[in-house]
């Protein structure tokens, strides 16, 4: 008798951790912003004309904007769009540990990127460029071999430099403005970045320039947590996007914010 209890009451065991190991399905990020009636995305501070703040710290920028529109498109009302603060560093951080529902940020797509986080279609394509002293000599990229060169950790910048100009030497800040600050304290020949981003700079500034060509193709995106639970979050981003650059919506922001 006692066996035949003992028996049941290990096949009730077996039979009950079974069951367990059967995991629920995560719940979808889209579903979960739905509930929440709330969309986190993580947006840059100190980028501008992209993602900054103003005088009074309120968020603004063409990312700004655009993170705006989705919300409203998504949830109908673009004041539940709550905005957390990231920089190149600590975006993907951000974005993997699940603090933010997706990233706004000037992230572009690399593949590196895309083999820990998904994307959505791009909404701008930048390109990367060099920033001087206005006084400097230096017109290409090769002519920094042997100089000093700052850029922004996290970016993609540093690898395209190692690859093309070996011998120069890269110095690294975690903020834009801190990056800038060391250009025009002389600590370095040059500053790297995307375009779009240098030319906020140099708009408040005429002591510095940006040299004309352009070193790569950065493909700007919305960014999302690689895996099942970002699909149809995903899904409904992209529509909406290339709806809005259908409509010309997305052209309408570039001329409020003065991209090209």
């Amino acid at each position: 008798m006692i066996k035949k209890v003992f028996s049941a009451l290990l096949f009730i065991s077996l039979v009950c951790c079974g069951c367990a190991k059967k995991e629920v399905a995560p719940v979808d990020t889209l579903t979960t912003i739905k509930q929440r009636d709330q969309i986190i995305i993580g947006v840059k501070v100190d980028t501008p004309p992209f993602g900054y703040l103003d005088k009074d710290g309120k968020n603004i920028g063409f990312d700004i904007d655009l993170a705006k529109l989705i919300t409203k498109r998504l949830l109908g009302d673009e004041n539940k769009a709550v905005f957390i603060p990231v920089n190149t560093s600590n975006r993907i951080m951000k974005l993997s540990s699940g603090e933010v529902d997706m990233v706004i940020a000037t992230m572009s797509i690399t593949p590196q990127r895309q083999m820990i986080l998904d994307f959505s279609v791009p909404y701008h394509v930048a390109g990367q460029a060099i920033m001087v002293k206005k006084d400097s000599e230096i017109t290409s990229l090769m002519e920094l071999q042997d100089k000093k060169a700052i850029i922004v950790f996290g970016s993609t910048v540093e690898r395209n430099l190692r690859s093309n100009v070996p011998n120069i030497t890269i110095i690294g800040y975690k903020t834009y403005p801190e990056a800038f600050a060391a250009l025009k304290e002389g600590l370095a020949d040059a500053m790297i970045s995307d375009d779009t981003i240098l030319f906020g700079l140099e708009m408040k500034d005429d002591s510095v320039k940006i040299l004309p060509k352009r070193y790569s193709k950065e493909p700007y995106a919305v960014a999302f947590a690689k895996g099942e639970q970002s699909e149809a979050l995903i899904e409904k981003i992209n529509f909406e996007i290339n709806d809005m650059i259908n409509r010309g919506v997305v052209r309408q922001l570039k001329a409020k914010w003065n991209i090209d």
